[in-house]
């Protein structure tokens, strides 16, 4: 069997927008100019970090929590909610849709650098010969879905407006730039490393930099055996699935009762979305959906699946391409520093 060219395996596909989407949201104010890149929207639908001074853009969560603690939290204690209070964050919103609708959840498993990042550790976890938990229980699923939308609920709207109407510290104004494990990422990878660090200028303060040092901590330690941690608490996702439908990019399914038995491509997802091969409708972009496509790759049987631009399909499930990347996917798997030292002792003692 042939090997599959790598322009037509969407992983690989992948990976490459990725490296170039990681470079230029990381490094690339170099490319279009400081000034420009603190300009270019504001509104960026990945987590994009401003407290990297090097960054091409930054995303929506840190405006959006400005302007909810700055502007419309003190207009409304001041009674003074108008046109002008609104505007600015009218436009955020505005202009992250207007981006949204071009790559829709694909901005969290195509573009994101965190995303990304994790992607990164699960790589070395592997080629390390780490033991993988390739899924999580199905009890456990359901207690991290909702965490997401505590974490855009709470952290980017309810907090800052609070700290806007003097309720809570005003530390709390953008709480979730604060333990945002991107803020720390991307800094590092910029040489950077005063945000890793203990803030004791206030309790607040205090707690939330514990917070944000932990929850990274705790993304590289569980990222080298788990597929994707933060994604699944990720507000970022959560705002995603608000606005999914309004999104050019679809995933799309024609049901047939072999799904039942099959559920190859609820394996291969990344985010263990169990409900995938059991689903009967046809439209299959789940909330926690990232738009990776490894579901649609993994289907082996034709036409069943499908990840479209509108109407335009992009890749659609294919036995012959499924044969092609299952045994990729396998080699893959089976080359990492264990099984290399395995070979090398194998040969060794034959050769003694």
């Amino acid at each position: 069997m042939n090997a599959l060219p790598w322009w037509k395996n969407l992983s690989v596909l992948r990976k490459i927008v990725q490296l170039f989407s990681f470079v230029f949201l990381v490094y690339g104010s170099g490319v279009v100019g400081f000034y420009a890149a603190d300009k270019l929207s504001k509104a960026f639908p990945a987590l994009a970090c401003a407290y990297d001074t090097k960054t091409a853009d930054y995303c929506v969560l840190i405006p959006l929590q400005h302007q909810l603690g700055h502007l419309l939290g003190p207009a409304i204690k001041a009674g003074a909610v108008g046109l002008m209070t609104l505007i600015p964050l009218l436009t955020t919103l505005g202009t992250f849709l207007l981006l949204f609708v071009l790559l829709n959840k694909a901005f969290c498993g195509w573009v994101c650098p965190l995303g990304s990042f994790q992607e990164l550790l699960g790589l070395i976890g592997q080629k390390l010969g780490l033991r993988r938990r390739e899924s999580l229980g199905d009890g456990a699923v359901d207690r991290i879905r909702p965490v997401k939308w505590l974490m855009l609920g709470g952290l980017v709207v309810v907090f800052p407006l609070l700290s806007g109407l003097g309720f809570v510290d005003h530390a709390l104004g953008d709480p979730f730039c604060k333990i945002c494990p991107s803020r720390i990422m991307t800094t590092l990878f910029t040489g950077h490393v005063n945000q890793l660090y203990l803030d004791t200028s206030s309790p607040t303060y205090m707690v939330l930099s514990i917070l944000g040092d932990t929850l990274f901590g705790m993304i590289l330690a569980l990222g080298l055996t788990l597929r994707q941690p933060f994604c699944r608490i990720c507000p970022m996702l959560a705002m995603h699935a608000i606005f999914k439908k309004i999104g050019l990019v679809r995933l799309v399914k024609n049901y047939t009762p072999r799904c039942e038995k099959c559920g190859l491509c609820a394996k291969a997802c990344p985010m263990d979305i169990r409900e995938i091969h059991t689903s009967q409708e046809k439209d299959i972009l789940f909330p926690d959906c990232t738009l990776c496509g490894r579901c649609v790759e993994f289907c082996p049987d034709k036409g069943v699946m499908a990840m479209k631009y509108a109407v335009i399909p992009i890749k659609v499930s294919d036995p012959q391409y499924f044969k092609h990347r299952n045994k990729a996917q396998k080699s893959w798997e089976n080359a990492n520093l264990i099984a290399w030292l395995s070979r090398g002792k194998a040969k060794t003692a034959k050769a003694s």
